[in-house]
């Protein structure tokens, strides 16, 4: 019998001692193996998506630099190297710098409201209490709609014939898309309404972000509701307005479908896209997609040049 209080010594080969062994080496076995795979389950992992990336990125970009350099007819084929008089016809062409200058006067206007009304709307509803949930759902109801199914909404609104305004519009002698300033904010409102509860939802995201204790201290230091918002709201959503303005940018300068629905480029191509301007040498009158593809290819890289100049301007101080 073992008195109490004394330790009792095991044996170095006792079943206990055994068990311990086993497990750790069992468990280091596990995980060498895991480590020796993990390079090999990472490719694995990350294989679908360079499948999708080199299908439907890598190779239409090859094809497109291809074309742009080549005499591409619509109907023909390639019929040999050209470069780089397809970006010579691009630039020459009769419409080239007034569907740039349009596109870029599009692409203030709709960046401003778009940037400025969203950050509003986020303000509203980051600020309501009892409404907070109804304002956030009714902002983002157009968003829900397609942007093609929108554009064939207000060309119905604002048809001179088939219109709910059509009376009125012949009582006052008055069109939304018979002149080119008409045509211009006709589609200006339309994208606004489809797009504002969606970079609402954006800036709101930012806005929660922001940490309470930020404004709790700001009060305390007697900060007005002008100087909170300009000194501590403006400067931390720097990162979420380099987003909203990278993706605003971007969709107004490769704008097209509400375009080619309301306007077609009229009146008299006041309304001409660059894009819009792409698929006419593609597909109409030239029906040359050497033409067309250089043409892409310059607004592939304006827009590279674009982006990166917005993300420096958007980069904080201290990540310079």
């Amino acid at each position: 019998m073992i008195p109490v209080g004394v330790p009792v010594l095991r044996h170095p080969h006792t079943p206990g001692r055994n068990n311990v062994a086993l497990s750790t080496s069992s468990r280091r076995s596990r995980y060498g193996r895991s480590a020796l795979g993990g390079p090999v389950q990472g490719w694995l992992y990350a294989a679908p998506t360079a499948i999708f990336v080199i299908a439907l990125f890598v190779i239409p970009l090859l094809l497109v630099l291809q074309m742009s350099g080549s005499d591409w007819p619509l109907l023909r084929g390639n019929k040999g190297l050209n470069f780089p008089e397809n970006f010579v016809d691009a630039a020459t062409h009769r419409l080239f710098w007034d569907s740039v200058q349009f596109t870029v006067l599009y692409t203030v206007i709709t960046t401003v409201l778009l940037i400025g009304l969203g950050l509003g709307l986020a303000l509203l509803v980051q600020e309501s209490t009892a409404w907070k949930g109804f304002l956030r759902t009714a902002f983002l109801l157009p968003s829900a709609l397609g942007l093609a199914s929108a554009s064939l909404l207000f060309y119905v609104l604002y048809s001179p014939i088939a219109g709910p305004f059509s009376n009125l519009m012949e009582s006052w002698g008055i069109t939304f898309l018979g002149s080119p300033e008409g045509a211009l904010w006709s589609t200006v409102f339309l994208i606004v309404w489809r797009f504002a509860g969606f970079y609402m939802l954006l800036l709101l995201v930012g806005l929660q972000g922001i940490p309470e204790d930020i404004y709790e201290a700001a009060r305390i230091d007697g900060g007005s509701r002008w100087q909170i918002f300009r000194d501590i709201t403006v400067p931390l959503l720097r990162p979420t307005f380099a987003l909203t303005t990278v993706m605003c940018v971007t969709g107004s300068l490769l704008a097209f479908d509400q375009f080619y629905i309301l306007t077609k480029g009229g009146p008299d191509n006041s309304t001409m896209t660059v894009v819009q301007l792409i698929y006419n040498i593609a597909f109409q009158g030239q029906n040359s997609l050497g033409i067309a593809a250089a043409l892409s290819v310059i607004v592939l890289l304006a827009l590279v040049i674009i982006n990166v100049v917005q993300l420096r301007a958007f980069r904080r101080p201290e990540e310079s």
